[in-house]
């Protein structure tokens, strides 16, 4: 029925829909569900290229199995905040993580940020991440050490002189900036490479076309962040009450 749980013949309509190119509130319409619905069983199970009805239905039943027989959680783990849904939010962290992953982050490196931007501070210390997440603290390390490469993450000391890892307004500046800027370092090793290969050949023909694309997506890319910049900034609009 409307608003339960997704049936396998659901999923099998999922799929279908997906290879028929259609959008998630079209496929969502047809089944009479929220498009977030739609959207969330689709990310958690593979993404739009990668969904499998089969393979959905028995992941689902074997994450209900999973929480079923798992033991009582931790009474010191965070409760959720202003009456946050507790699977709801569960479930969301399992759609942003899937995400994260096929934009390029390893999964680890994917569920720690889940963590952060989900926490209302958008921060936290590396014994409160090995509670969330479960893991060790040399694997926390190690996740945090990749996203700083990445310009993903800071980190600084609290009063308590603890580390706390964070992710603020800038960060997405900061990280889209040092991705604009690695495209140009691809794109002057392209250049480099058209006279080691030959002005003219079809290889250095390539690489002068890879250069140009690079240099126009970043600095095009460097220019829309800073124009954007400020957005990351704005608070959002109150809205005057009728009471």
């Amino acid at each position: 029925m409307p608003g339960g749980r997704l049936t396998q013949q659901d999923r099998q309509q999922i799929a279908l829909g997906l290879a028929d190119g259609l959008a998630y509130a079209e496929i969502a319409r047809r089944l009479d569900r929220p498009t977030s619905t739609i959207t969330r069983e689709v990310m958690r199970n593979g993404g739009p290229t990668g969904y499998r009805a089969d393979l959905a239905h028995r992941a689902t039943e074997r994450r209900t199995h999973q929480r079923r027989q798992a033991a009582p959680r931790d009474p010191q783990a965070p409760s959720q905040p202003s009456g946050r849904d507790p699977e709801a939010v569960r479930e969301y962290e399992e759609v942003l993580t899937t995400i994260f992953m096929q934009s390029g982050l390893p999964k680890m490196m994917a569920r720690v940020m889940v963590s952060l931007y989900t926490t209302d501070a958008g921060s936290l210390t590396a014994s409160e991440l090995v509670q969330r997440l479960q893991v060790s603290p040399a694997t926390i390390s190690k996740a945090i050490a990749f996203l700083e490469s990445q310009a993903l993450v800071r980190r600084e000391r609290d009063e308590r002189r603890r580390e706390r890892y964070i992710v603020d307004d800038d960060v997405w500046y900061q990280s889209t900036v040092a991705s604009a800027r690695a495209l140009a370092q691809v794109a002057e090793a392209s250049r480099q490479g058209v006279s080691v290969l030959g002005a003219g050949t079809p290889a250095a023909v390539r690489l002068e076309n890879i250069a140009r694309f690079m240099d126009y997506v970043s600095e095009n890319t460097e220019r829309a962040a800073e124009q954007a910049r400020e957005v990351l900034h704005a608070k959002p609009a109150v809205q005057d009450s009728d009471d």
